[in-house]
């Protein structure tokens, strides 16, 4: 089926020079020539495929079909109007580009969002979860304008405000047995990881033999393949299911382990208002709120 399209254009037309009474007004009112004008209203009675307008004295009037139409043009319009006013307010408003890496996400976002919100409710916020390294790229080539994330890389002179340290541990599932003359098995996230590194560095520093028997891009992935006995990992106790348990390093022979630093990194195209309170916003939820496991570093002032 083939369809025919009203023009938004026409129909403005329409509506003026309905609601002045004459195509001389009509024609003033758009910047057109009457001529102009009265040919756009032939090309619309083409178009619907009846008359419109009919003569009554010197002015014009709507026929019954015209009528109808009249109606729908202003409905139209209307929302044309509509749908341009609102498109131009979300492009032009102020946005806001958040990272968190997935342990902070799924603990901790719902109070960082209620805070911010209260304070910018017109502000869209734009969250990225993912992984420490790419959290920090995103934020250091302006993908993102704030990010917090485990690790202090930064690019080239670009360094992260190191706001709190973040202690490691060994994670497995509550009957996880370790046989000390097999390698140990590893439940890691894929490479690039922090934690997959730091894992695998420190056994090999004090010499225990182990073996990769798991990897997934995803941390839900990896909690189900620790959950299922396939091996012990390594992260944090930010957001460990309540399933696992974490490891004592003594008693089961492992490597004592330290501390990974959560970073905040900012983007370097500058900052707005709303980045400096989103920012003071976690901060502060750091320090007075901070998610369990994590211990905030003393502030001083600039």
């Amino acid at each position: 089926m083939i369809y025919n399209n009203l023009d938004i254009d026409l129909l403005r037309t329409l509506e003026v020079a309905t609601d002045l009474g004459a195509f001389v007004k009509a024609a003033s009112h758009l910047g057109r020539s009457q001529s102009a004008l009265s040919l756009q209203m032939k090309k619309l009675e083409e178009l619907v495929g009846r008359p419109i307008f009919k003569k009554q004295g010197r002015g014009i009037v709507l026929t019954d079909v015209g009528d109808v139409l009249l109606g729908y043009a202003r409905r139209i319009l209307a929302l044309n109007d509509e749908a341009l006013s609102v498109a131009r307010g979300i492009a032009t408003s102020s946005f806001l580009r958040l990272g968190l890496p997935h342990e902070l996400a799924e603990r901790w976002l719902a109070s960082v969002l209620r805070m911010f919100h209260q304070a910018h409710p017109s502000v869209q916020l734009e969250a990225h979860i993912g992984r420490g390294r790419d959290l920090r790229e995103k934020a250091a080539l302006g993908e993102i304008d704030l990010a917090l994330s485990f690790g202090a890389i930064g690019l080239s002179s670009w360094t992260p405000d190191i706001l709190a340290q973040f202690p490691m541990v060994w994670i497995a599932a509550k009957n996880f047995s370790i046989d000390p003359s097999r390698p140990l098995p590893l439940a890691l996230l894929a490479a690039p990881c922090l934690f997959r590194q730091h894992a695998m560095d420190s056994l090999d520093q004090v010499g225990r033999s182990w073996r990769i028997t798991f990897t997934s891009p995803s941390l839900t992935g990896l909690w189900g393949a620790v959950e299922a006995g396939l091996g012990l990992t390594l992260r944090s106790r930010i957001g460990v299911p309540s399933c696992l348990v974490e490891l004592d390093p003594v008693r089961m022979g492992l490597p004592q382990l330290s501390t990974v630093p959560l970073s905040l990194c900012r983007s370097p195209n500058g900052g707005a208002p709303a980045r400096d309170v989103l920012q003071s916003i976690l901060v502060e939820l750091l320090l007075h709120n901070p998610p369990e496991g994590l211990n905030p570093l003393p502030r001083t002032a600039a």
